[in-house]
């Protein structure tokens, strides 16, 4: 019988798995080095470095990062589109923006599938859905002909007005069918039915040309594991923050390109609530970037303007997470300016940090915090040595410009990517009308314990919460999914001339769609939940936001309210004078997966045991260098309380405690460090 539980996380620097021993209720973590031009293999060498019997795990669920890469990286398979006559250039000509307006020379990214691949053919719908003009047959076989001549494999099908009436996508997705056998047809209509032509193709385009690759790698996997003794499904992680089988993977390819990153933000938020907060913002710190996430009210911020290359936006719904690159191996620089800088760029897993002595040579923000002494010599319980000398070495790149000493620079390196994760902070918090003050602040990842104290105090955020596993984290929050797919459509009409059963019909019609989708994962009626959404704004505007609503639908009235408040709290702005008008319904559908309880500890040791020693770490707020307690995370006792200075040294990650922090383990083993003067202002 199986026991076992296991999630695995494939970051661009380690593949983490999180196993949760279902008959003793203990949890076992694992690390690996990520392998980046095969992450299937990873999985299989962290699973088995995790000494699970693959015959006794009951559930698997992973994030992946395949998605995300291919799109970045450009391996993408032969793909084309069909548009209407007329409309081949809507993927180039997209919103005419950039990504920095002021800067002349930066283009956007070229479209995913180039000009000489997207086609055009006869055919229209009117707004109103009326066919005007049949799909062109000939045409079409002509066309057919010619893709198959130059070994297309995928086809991404986007004509105007589809999302009123997608007759014209699905006979063209059909003469694709019998033409050419087993190619991948992905139809907007099918996709995004919603107005915006330029979101509703960038969405089906990104669907087309990653269907066959996630496709083949979920294949591959699931056959890999199968071969090794589990017989169960293969859950994916998607954009929402729910998880897939593959059976609807190939379907919905595109929710995966943000698959590894909404796994953090799920587990902060559940966290949080384990800790008694219903605010909080996660800060997931990895090896490349920062990904950073809030949570109001108990509920996560879910968006669909988002994208991986901008100008090409994914229009399902996806967990808001602004991520920015910050993480332990970016890269400290000075520009043509001669302004110090961190970031973007990564020395990734490979070559990796200087001081990891694989070959880097360029300052990074691990290098500094070794300098620093907020890192030890030796990482995950020390299978893995770092060395101070090399580290110094390319620091010296930075203080020697600057005239600094090696501990001055690495400080200054410190400050600067501190900097730029605050500013992060503020975009997801202060710009969208929240205050920090009120959030708790997660800090997840392997380097995220690093940095969150130092954040959290000049954020003014008053509690930093350190999970157990903080390394894990992301891979624990896989398992703390359940099965979510989202279906959408446009509905434009004033709100006080909506016709409350007609409203109610198309989200009937949605829910029949959505509970089919539950079915085909194999969720049962009883096990599964339909949630109403309906998007609203004031007529005029171009912006809409979403308020959810009862089922059925009695009245409008309460969803209107909800919408001022909303738009008050976003904008600072409303206006119950103004008209409203609908402009989108949305059913989330969930199907209720298992998960894991976390025990709940008693005291048990005393504090003085889990000290390892000390060593001096560097404190800018004290002048210097000071003495630190080193600490063992495992070993620190339920309801220990204690102050810093002090480093908690673990397989997965380093918390660095400074000396206005005090750090407390609650129940579930999670560290709480409170700023001394935002407690006494308290």
């Amino acid at each position: 019988m199986g026991k076992y539980r296991v999630a695995v996380d494939v970051g661009g620097t380690f593949t983490d798995v999180f196993v949760f021993n279902e008959e003793k209720g203990e949890i076992a973590v694992t690390k690996v080095s990520s392998t980046n031009d095969n992450p299937a293999r990873g999985i299989l060498d962290a699973v088995k470095k995790s000494l699970v019997p693959l015959d006794e795990i009951t559930i698997f669920s992973h994030g992946t990062t395949v998605g995300t890469n291919a799109l970045i990286t450009r391996r993408l398979p032969k793909a084309a589109f069909i548009a209407t006559k007329g409309f081949r250039d809507v993927p180039e000509i997209r919103r005419g923006t950039k990504l920095d307006l002021w800067d002349t020379y930066q283009d956007v990214a070229p479209p995913y599938i180039q000009r000489r691949d997207r086609f055009e053919i006869t055919e229209r719908v009117d707004y109103n859905g009326q066919i005007i003009t049949p799909l062109n047959e000939q045409e079409a076989r002509e066309l057919v002909r010619i893709l198959k001549k130059r070994g297309v494999e995928s086809v991404a099908v986007g004509f105007m007005n589809a999302y009123v009436n997608g007759q014209n996508e699905q006979r063209m997705k059909e003469i694709l069918q019998e033409e050419i056998p087993g190619i991948y047809v992905c139809t907007s209509s099918e996709t995004l039915p919603e107005i915006f032509e330029h979101e509703r193709i960038s969405t089906t385009i990104a669907n087309a040309v990653l269907g066959p690759l996630v496709s083949n790698y979920i294949q591959e996997l699931s056959a890999s594991l199968n071969d090794d003794g589990y017989d169960g499904d293969v859950l994916v992680l998607h954009s929402g923050g729910g998880v897939m089988t593959s059976e609807t993977v190939p379907r919905y390819a595109a929710r995966l390109a943000s698959s590894g990153i909404a796994a953090g933000a799920i587990a902060s938020a559940h966290i949080a609530k384990l800790c008694g907060f219903q605010s909080a913002i996660g800060l997931d710190m990895g090896g490349t970037s920062t990904d950073i996430s809030l949570m109001y009210d108990g509920k996560v911020r879910v968006t669909k303007d988002w994208y991986i290359e901008y100008g090409y936006p994914i229009g399902f719904p996806s967990i808001e997470i602004l991520t920015i690159g910050a993480g332990g191996g970016s890269l400290a620089w000075i520009d043509g300016g001669g302004s110090l800088r961190n970031g973007p760029q990564s020395a990734g897993a490979t070559p990796g940090p200087a001081c990891y002595q694989q070959g880097g040579t360029e300052p990074t923000n691990s290098d500094a915090n070794l300098v620093l002494g907020r890192l030890g010599t030796e990482l995950l319980d020390g299978q893995m040595s770092l060395d101070k000398s090399k580290a110094l070495e390319a620091i010296r790149k930075i203080a020697e410009p600057f005239g600094y000493t090696e501990v001055e620079a690495a400080n200054a390196i410190i400050k600067v990517a501190n900097a730029n994760m605050c500013d992060a902070l503020r975009l997801i918090s202060v710009r969208r009308g929240y205050d920090p003050r009120d959030f708790a602040l997660v800090a997840f990842g392997g380097a995220g314990a690093l940095h969150g104290a130092h954040l959290a105090k000049e954020m003014e955020i008053p509690t930093v919460i350190v999970p157990p596993h903080p390394g894990i984290t992301s891979a624990m929050g896989c398992l703390l999914v359940d099965v979510r797919h989202d279906i959408s459509k446009t509905y434009l009409k004033n709100i006080i001339d909506v016709s409350l059963t007609e409203l109610e019909n198309e989200f009937i019609r949605m829910e029949i769609e959505a509970a089919d989708l539950l079915a085909e994962e194999g969720v049962n009626e009883g096990d599964s939940q339909l949630i109403r959404f309906i998007d609203m704004r004031y007529t005029g505007q171009w912006r809409s936001l979403s308020v959810s609503i009862s089922r059925p639908i009695t009245s409008l009235e309460q969803a209107l309210e909800q919408f001022h408040k909303e738009h008050e709290r976003e904008f600072a702005f409303s206006n119950r004078q103004q008209s409203v008008e609908i402009y989108g319904l949305r059913v989330a559908a969930t199907g209720f997966v298992p998960k894991p309880d976390l025990q709940v500890e008693q005291p048990e040791g005393n504090l003085s045991d889990a000290i390892k020693g000390s060593r001096q770490v560097y404190f800018e707020e004290s002048g210097g260098f000071i003495e630190s307690t080193i600490y063992d995370r495992i070993i620190l006792p339920v309801g220990s309380i204690f102050f810093g200075p002090a480093i908690v040294d673990q397989l997965d990650s380093t918390v660095v405690i400074p000396p206005d922090f005090i750090a407390e383990v609650d129940s579930c083993k999670n560290l709480i460090l409170t700023y001394k003067d935002m407690e006494a202002k308290s």
